[in-house]
């Protein structure tokens, strides 16, 4: 066998969900077979698998911090309670937790509670024997069960009823199960990660979810920020999303273009990544231009909820042969975004500033400086209706 050449360093090159290359210099580490196997441990389709998996795309702080959380629980083997709005992507956080976990290697088990009735999912959960009901025509493995040596990752968990939650806290205490028919129990080798789109708030009410079973899960938090928090990586997660689709339907890529992503830039996605990939996946299938503009999306059917507010705003903006940088063409949308809104609220409440900024969500001092701001009359929209 012929010698190798002795290096003095080796260079890792290994995907990281931080970036697309996470550099590291190792030392030498003595002999082949040592440097082998240093190798393998770097490129072991787990951790392969977990980079090209995680699809954590942005650049911004949020997301950034959110990575952060989500190595350093990684770390541990506590029980996990992932929250954030729908769309935002607590599975992709969960399977990130697993795959950077000690328990990489073993199955990621996903279950979306809401789908099972009480009994169906105490069943599913712990598996039964032949013969324990009247379809039992086999032997099952429960989810605890085939998540073992991995990761059970439970989604819409405060959806289970009030029977569900007494059997899920039993067993988080215990850590052991019985299968359905089964006269032994078995004891569990599994990480549990669960998931809920409500707030803190509403689970600690009283009325939906006990508050004993979300301190159990509570031990470690991961929080997952709304789109509109890190509208900044919009951007990037277009780019991703329409590269994903032209490799899908074998067809050349497509780019919006600058005024379009401005104004997507702006626009609050209240169903998160997965109401921005589904749009995307619409104007990909239904535009012909491989340059995507606000003309094109106007025109298209189901863009209504999007395209509200934020084209209209649009239509004021320069020609595209004389755009201003990415920067201030998303401030000129915002702006005239907030001044249609303004106006708009203030014809439905017929000039009540009060209700208007109810309405939106606003304190009335704040809502009165965004009037002042853009010099909106508000006394043509007041009638007898409301007093302001």
């Amino acid at each position: 066998m012929p010698l190798l050449p002795k290096p003095d360093l080796l260079i890792n090159f290994s995907h990281h969900p931080l970036s697309l290359i996470d550099t590291e210099v190792l030392p030498w580490p003595g002999n082949v077979k040592e440097c082998a196997q240093l190798l393998r441990n770097w490129f072991a389709p787990p951790r392969l698998h977990a980079a090209v998996g995680l699809n954590m795309i942005g650049s911004s702080e949020s997301l950034q911090g959110l990575i952060a959380v989500i190595n350093r629980v990684s770390h541990s083997d506590a029980p996990v309670l992932v929250q954030g709005e729908t769309g935002t992507g607590k599975e992709v956080a969960a399977r990130a937790i697993h795959y950077l976990s000690p328990r990489e290697a073993g199955p990621f088990v996903p279950v979306n509670c809401g789908a099972y009735s009480d009994d169906l999912f105490i069943a599913e959960l712990f598996g039964f024997e032949r013969g324990a009901f009247t379809d039992a025509k086999k032997n099952h493995a429960g989810f605890i069960e085939q998540a073992e040596k991995g990761t059970l990752f439970l989604d819409e968990v405060d959806s289970l009823s009030p029977k569900a939650q007494v059997v899920l806290l039993r067993f988080l205490q215990d850590r052991e199960y019985r299968p359905l028919g089964s006269s032994g129990y078995k004891r569990a080798n599994v990480r549990i990660i669960a998931a809920s789109n409500k707030s803190t708030s509403y689970l600690l009410s009283g009325e939906h979810f006990r508050e004993d079973l979300f301190y159990r899960l509570d031990i470690l938090a991961v929080n997952i920020p709304p789109l509109r928090q890190r509208s900044d990586d919009i951007p990037q997660l277009c780019q991703h999303f329409l590269k994903r689709f032209s490799q899908e339907y074998n067809r050349p890529n497509k780019v919006l273009s600058q005024r379009t992503l401005a104004w997507m830039s702006a626009y609050e996605w209240p169903g998160n990544i997965r109401e921005l990939e589904n749009y995307l996946h619409k104007l990909f299938v239904l535009t012909e231009s491989t340059v995507i503009d606000v003309a094109d999306v106007k025109g298209l059917p189901g863009t209504a909820s999007v395209t509200h507010m934020t084209c209209e705003s649009s239509t004021g903006l320069m020609d595209e042969n004389t755009l201003d940088s990415f920067q201030q063409e998303k401030a000129r949308v915002i702006e005239e975004f907030e001044k249609n809104y303004i106006r708009t609220l203030l014809q439905r409440c017929a000039g009540n500033i009060s209700k208007a900024a109810r309405l939106a969500g606003k304190e009335r001092r704040s809502f009165t400086r965004l009037i002042e701001k853009y010099g909106v009359d508000k006394n043509q929209y007041q009638t007898d209706r409301y007093p302001t």
